[in-house]
């Protein structure tokens, strides 16, 4: 019997139209936009300035902390300026704007396909070496890489666990990496592994992904210590705390963290990002999207250079559907709506998925019939309907008493109303509010 989480989730249509799409290396766009802050934690300071010529892989905003992470040049070019610019998320960031111009990279960058298997670094060097290529968690979170693997004193860690999951409908980015990149995977899993001396390596995989498992697999026998798991396919099983309970059946406590358990958790992407910083001396200025939607006439997985804008990548995969009703950044169950297209992709861009008009817009708000749906449906084991009501009538410290902070916002609980309400919003805008009155008491 497959493994999954024992509490909650849902199962929405796959709808994995880019599955098996060989991953595409885009052309080099005229001009890019890379924001001067992708990742969770303090922002960056910018480096270069107007009229500067770079290189790929030129760091050019650097970690304001040491929960931050280095920004480096994707393109070869002339900085046209550094401005305040929108994201994905609506608000305008500061970003560094380059007219490209060749594609020249730093000499100490290793291009080449060669596989490089044999690990030279220290574990501390291996540290070191992930913050200054500027590595985050892939998975869409962005949490600087190098704090995960800092463990503190009296800590102990038994297993890496690699978020293989890809539970998000629509999305295959993870899915075709594994399948051409599974090499260069397996060596960065052994070279997590190594930065926090750990023996074993968990790679869990939903079953929906026969040949990844079955690639992976084989490719496993020849790294100690390794090992590929199936698992049955349930959302959201891509969250840290359900993988590893789905996994080794641990559970991560109330507010705290998978190191409370021993565990520590990568993307599998990352791990593809952290062999080619510390095998090929690579930052992270490039990364795997999925363009993907019922009506995209070539749904793609390509890879993209951090700072291209998301419309280039719509007309590459056929342009925008006349029926199309929204672009969503991410998957639908976890992503965000976008406002405009010319958006830059960043670190944390898993996917570009276009819903048609019909399918975009929002159902009327019915009052709760009391059916606990979502309360069935939760991953955390909360009461969704209960944090949105309470959260409506600004009973803040009533919000932050049923344990709002737990929620991973994987949006079961709204998928699964049917009065179509809002839970997830307002989950959301209580935990912001809580959040500010946790860092006001904290600051007394």
């Amino acid at each position: 019997m497959l493994k999954t989480f024992p509490v909650g989730g849902v199962h929405p249509p796959e709808n994995k139209f880019s599955v098996g799409k060989q991953i595409e290396t885009l052309p080099l766009p005229k001009t890019v936009t890379i924001p001067a802050g992708q990742h969770i934690g303090a922002p960056t300071q910018v480096l270069v300035k107007r009229g500067d010529e770079v290189k790929v892989g030129q760091l050019i905003a650097k970690a304001g902390g040491f929960v931050s992470a280095n920004i480096h040049s994707s393109v070869s070019g002339k900085v046209k300026k550094i401005d305040q610019v929108f994201d994905s998320s609506g608000y305008r960031k500061m970003s560094v704007l380059i007219d490209v111009d060749g594609d020249d990279w730093l000499e100490d960058i290793d291009k080449s396909d060669e596989l490089k298997k044999e690990i030279a670094l220290s574990k501390e060097e291996i540290v070191k070496k992930v913050s200054e290529m500027g590595i985050v968690g892939l998975g869409g979170a962005t949490f600087p890489t190098h704090v995960k693997l800092s463990i503190p004193d009296g800590k102990k860690v038994e297993h890496l666990i690699i978020n293989a999951v890809e539970c998000e409908p629509y999305l295959t980015a993870d899915h075709q990496l594994m399948m051409e990149k599974g090499e260069e995977i397996m060596v960065g899993v052994s070279i997590l592994m190594k930065a926090i001396d750990v023996s074993k390596a968990i790679i869990g995989i939903e079953n929906n992904k026969p040949d990844a498992i079955e690639h992976l697999t084989k490719l496993s026998a020849n790294y100690p210590g390794i090992q590929v798991e199936a698992l049955k396919v349930q959302y959201p099983q891509g969250g840290e705390k359900q993988l590893i309970k789905a996994l080794i059946n641990r559970e991560v406590p109330s507010g705290g963290l998978p190191l409370d358990v021993g565990c520590v958790v990568q993307n599998v992407g990352t791990a593809f990002a952290v062999y080619e910083a510390i095998q090929k001396n690579k930052p992270l200025f490039e990364r795997v999207v999925s363009v993907t939607g019922k009506n995209v006439s070539k749904p793609s997985n390509f890879m993209v250079r951090v700072g291209t804008s998301t419309d280039i990548l719509i007309e590459a995969a056929g342009g925008l559907p006349s029926d199309a009703g929204k672009v969503v950044s991410g998957g639908p169950m976890m992503g965000k709506a976008l406002s405009r297209t010319d958006v830059p992709i960043t670190k944390g861009s898993s996917g570009v998925l276009i819903f048609k008009d019909e399918e975009s817009k929002r159902e009327k708000m019915n009052p709760c019939i009391r059916c606990a749906k979502c309360v069935t449906v939760c991953p955390m084991g909360l009461e969704p309907y209960l944090l949105m009501t309470v959260t409506q009538s600004a009973d803040y410290e009533r919000v932050e008493k049923e344990r709002v902070l737990d929620c991973i916002e994987c949006g079961s609980c709204s998928y699964t109303c049917p009065s179509t309400r809002p839970l997830l919003d307002y989950i959301r805008l209580g935990k912001g509010a809580v959040n500010k009155i946790i860092r006001s008491r904290n600051q007394k």
